[in-house]
């Protein structure tokens, strides 16, 4: 039975890469895949997924006014769809989550969803909020603050490297923008003065 999953992580765990590698997977077997990756998100190429080890491939921008069932219910008549990837899913609104669900179940296509659980303030993005409440699967793809710990949360820095605490929930960036760090480390960070991550440099997990 189709299923709908959700791979969730803080910033550079690697979930990009995990995407486009289990795509390929499936396209080397002679079996189609369709890969969303949300349209705000610019830095590789409008539609495009790439990941920091140079892996990359086009995708299907999505914004929040698309209709994904639609979409790809419309791209089964073509060719028979084997899996649904979706990349930045924590952009995706609730009703779209709802779409993709829809798709496992009524299509019998699984959808693949990767994307942050919380934000630089540690709240949940819409997206994710809701793929956690009904994905079928969840799944945690693991990555280490400096001092060794699991990171948990990330933190969003400004064109100089100091803490931002307060700002929009969405603001696209890679790493001179967001770090991920524990979440002894995050709150260490998000209650005193900004100072560099690095200060914490000796810490032992």
């Amino acid at each position: 039975m189709a299923k709908l999953y959700f791979h969730y992580a803080t910033m550079n765990a690697g979930k990009s890469t995990m995407l486009l590698q289990a795509s390929y997977n499936y396209r080397e077997r002679g079996m189609r895949t369709v890969i969303f990756t949300a349209g705000l998100d610019d830095r590789a190429g409008k539609g495009r997924v790439s990941s920091r080890i140079g892996l990359s491939s086009d995708a299907i921008p999505f914004s929040a006014a698309d209709d994904l069932l639609e979409t790809i219910s419309g791209l089964c008549t073509q060719e028979p769809i084997a899996c649904v990837f979706v990349d930045e899913a924590q952009f995706l609104s609730a009703e779209q989550v709802w779409q993709l669900a829809r798709v496992s179940d009524r299509l019998g296509i699984p959808v693949m969803a990767y994307g942050l659980r919380t934000d630089f303030q540690g709240k949940l993005f819409p997206g994710s909020l809701e793929l956690l409440a009904i994905a079928d699967e969840l799944r945690e793809v693991r990555t280490i603050c400096f001092c060794g710990r699991k990171a948990t949360m990330v933190v969003r820095l400004d064109l100089e490297g100091r803490l931002v605490r307060e700002g929009a929930q969405v603001e696209v960036g890679g790493n001179e923008k967001y770090v991920s760090l524990c979440r002894r480390h995050w709150e260490a960070q998000m209650s005193c003065e900004a100072v560099p991550i690095t200060a914490y440099e000796g810490d032992q997990p």
